[in-house]
């Protein structure tokens, strides 16, 4: 059963677009590279895991146009899991500000729903 630290190491870690295994090894980019990378706004694809629900990808697109209105739900990549108990979300968003990205990534690793995010 997945646990809170499989979770998107957010902010408050220091850390963006990063994530925290079973194993317990940690990666991530630090604040000031990942501002050097992006010249925002850009188009920012997020990977969203959780376990297969028939909602899943209508109540993330939910989540994400909280954050971003012009959100495409229709662009939402899903893949399932080869055994079918998880599926996979790729969800591209128009990302303004780290801080913008941060919010998103925040408010989808709150959401019980949600597995991991990267």
């Amino acid at each position: 059963m997945a646990v809170n630290n499989e979770r998107m190491l957010g902010p408050e870690m220091g850390a963006t677009a990063g994530i925290s295994h079973k194993s317990g090894a940690k990666r991530w980019m630090m604040s000031a590279d990942i501002d050097a990378l992006f010249n925002f706004p850009c188009d920012f694809p997020i990977k969203v895991m959780g376990k297969s629900n028939p909602e899943f990808a209508a109540t993330i697109t939910q989540v994400v146009q909280q954050f971003d209105a012009e959100f495409d739900a229709s662009r939402i990549e899903i893949r399932p899991s080869s055994g079918g108990n998880y599926t996979g979300l790729t969800c591209t968003v128009r990302a303004t500000s780290r801080a913008h990205l941060d919010d998103i990534y925040r408010a989808l690793t709150a959401h019980p729903m949600v597995k991991i995010v990267m």
